[in-house]
């Protein structure tokens, strides 16, 4: 049973949130990308609530910008230490520290960050197809390859962005997840899923609720270099800024067209315990293509001893 309720934090932010599970056990916390929202981890909140896979409290909490969480106008409050403090602040709400803190794509963005700014949050992390910021930056920076797959962070900067990506029914939004595979996953009841969140409030324009997740690409310069505009060229990040001492588990779908594998060459360098796990034959959605494996994985890195 999916939990839904409104967390307001001290900061004036409010979070709107999945759960499962019962409050005072330990917290699995789950923090999704763009397009989507914090509906795509209800397999995996209804999994672990479970007693036989740990009886944890699982929560899902809609980013800033997202679903009914707060969407600030001004696109600097998009800006990481503000994402940041909405999780640290969640946390608090939740008994101030995690049993392990699970992200993909934008989600993971917010927990690499967390990890080293503030790990005494959670006892462990679990990445899912997000880069390490160390190692995105060096490959925008010389990597052609990379600086072509993520093209499209340009376009989602544009100001007409939501509109265009409104469009006929949200067509390139659809392309998205069906570039790789065919996205089998992808239901008519999933779609008006999406479709529910990036319509935005009722009687805004369609795609008002892509706003928010546009907003992070706006905010953050960690994005191909154009002419006249350096982005991830101007970008100098401080080694004390990247390194993760905190047990870590990274699962890399191979296959994915956006962040190719080259992301997780050197990761070790960054991360002192880490588990990496290249997986063959999945996208970047392999939460959905393959839920199954992400939760037997996620279950032995959680049943693993911490040192």
């Amino acid at each position: 049973m999916i939990e839904r309720f409104l967390q307001p934090l001290p900061h004036g932010i409010t979070l709107s949130c999945r759960a499962a599970g019962e409050r005072g056990r330990p917290v699995l916390l789950f923090l999704h990308g763009f397009p989507e929202a914090a509906f795509v981890w209800d397999g995996l909140l209804e999994h672990f609530a479970r007693p036989e896979h740990g009886g944890f409290r699982c929560v899902a909490p809609n980013l800033r910008g997202y679903e009914q969480s707060s969407a600030p106008a001004d696109v600097g409050a998009y800006r990481a230490r503000h994402l940041v403090q909405d999780i640290a602040a969640l946390v608090a709400t939740e008994g101030g520290r995690l049993e392990c803190l699970v992200a993909h794509d934008w989600g993971g963005a917010v927990a690499w960050s967390l990890a080293n700014q503030q790990p005494q949050l959670t006892r462990r992390l679990a990445i899912v197809n997000s880069p390490h910021p160390g190692t995105f930056l060096r490959e925008l920076q010389h990597n052609p390859a990379q600086q072509q797959a993520s093209a499209y962070m340009n376009f989602l900067i544009r100001p007409d962005a939501e509109a265009l990506l409104a469009e006929d029914d949200y067509r390139r939004l659809w392309t998205f997840f069906t570039q790789w595979g065919g996205a089998a996953w992808l239901t008519d009841a999933v779609k008006d899923q999406y479709r529910a969140v990036w319509n935005g409030p009722a009687g805004a324009p369609p795609g008002s609720g892509l706003a928010g997740g546009c907003n992070y690409y706006r905010a953050s310069p960690l994005r191909p270099p154009r002419p006249h505009d350096p982005a991830a060229a101007g970008v100098t990040l401080p080694r004390e800024m990247l390194t993760v001492d905190l047990p870590t588990l990274v699962l890399w779908a191979m296959e994915d067209a956006a962040l190719p594998p080259a992301l997780v060459d050197g990761l070790d360098e960054y991360v002192s315990d880490l588990t990496l796990e290249r997986v063959p034959g999945a996208s970047h959605w392999i939460v959905h293509e393959r839920p199954g494996f992400v939760a037997e994985r996620l279950q032995a890195f959680l049943a693993r001893p911490l040192q």
